[in-house]
């Protein structure tokens, strides 16, 4: 049996699990697939496109003003709005922070700048929506490498998705690994609890994947050994939907060789 023939190994199960769950999440009323606008807030009170009320930015955070006829509630308690709501983020952050009908407005902080997304559960893509195209799996391309962390984490600038939104990484070493007669080196971030996450480019985008993904490595071994499953990697949010700020990969963060693993290009 080649290399990428389907195996009836535990990994090969294991990833079909893994395949799945990332097409339920991505369906979820509302997820990253439900994206139907991105909206910098004004310095005054003014409408948005799609949402009741008044909505504005301050220095100290964002203000909305709505009342009881706008039929805005406060999303989780279900409470509504009625008169002056304001909330702060941190840049980077974001807030589900009221719903209308079936949309809810996430408020984020890009930037340093504050914007609403409106997520709707009845979006044209959400409800097209038929699963993520993918690779066939590659026991191949399941690669041993080696994690070489900084002592401390090095701000890194970056660019987004979005032209209007720059980013830092904070880049918390290097993974080698050999693949096709070469050793590659990437810059890894935190990927929670031990784990590690790059984001990457390879010469499979704008063909068959998207302009980059992104993959999360297992927390390293005691002498810094680890596991790349290219299997595993994945679209960011910007692959589906315009209204994404994803972080574009750091400088350096390119593959010269075709990575057919992992998450293709979405339908349009």
């Amino acid at each position: 049996m080649s290399s990428n023939e389907p195996s009836a190994s535990a990994e090969f199960q294991k990833w079909n699990r893994f395949r799945d769950n990332r097409d339920t999440s991505l369906s979820a009323d509302h997820g990253w697939l439900s994206l139907t606008s991105l909206q910098w807030l004004p310095a005054r009170p003014a409408p948005l496109e799609l949402l009741p009320g008044l909505w504005s930015a301050e220095a100290d955070g964002a203000v909305l003003t709505a009342e009881p006829g706008d039929r805005l509630t406060l999303l989780g308690p279900g409470t509504p709005v009625a008169g002056t709501l304001t909330a702060a983020l941190a840049d980077e952050e974001s807030l589900l922070w009221v719903r209308s009908g079936s949309i809810v407005a996430e408020l984020a902080r890009r930037g340093g700048r504050y914007a609403v997304r409106t997520r709707d559960s009845q979006s044209p893509t959400l409800r097209a929506f038929d699963g993520v195209p993918a690779f066939a799996y590659r026991a191949d391309l399941v690669l041993p490498g080696r994690f070489e962390p900084y002592p401390v984490a090095r701000p890194v600038p970056r660019n987004t998705a979005n032209p209007q939104v720059t980013a830092t990484a904070a880049v918390t070493g290097e993974v080698t690994f050999d693949l096709n007669g070469r050793t590659h080196r990437l810059l890894t971030e935190d990927g929670g609890d031990g784990a590690l996450e790059v984001t990457f480019h390879d010469s499979t985008n704008g063909s068959s994947t998207a302009g980059w993904r992104k993959l999360t490595i297992p927390v390293p071994a005691a002498d810094g050994s680890v596991l790349l499953d290219f299997n595993r990697a994945v679209n960011y949010p910007s692959a589906f939907t315009a209204f994404g700020t994803c972080p574009m990969p750091v400088r350096g963060n390119i593959l010269d060789t075709s990575i057919e693993a992992g998450e293709k290009t979405p339908p349009a």
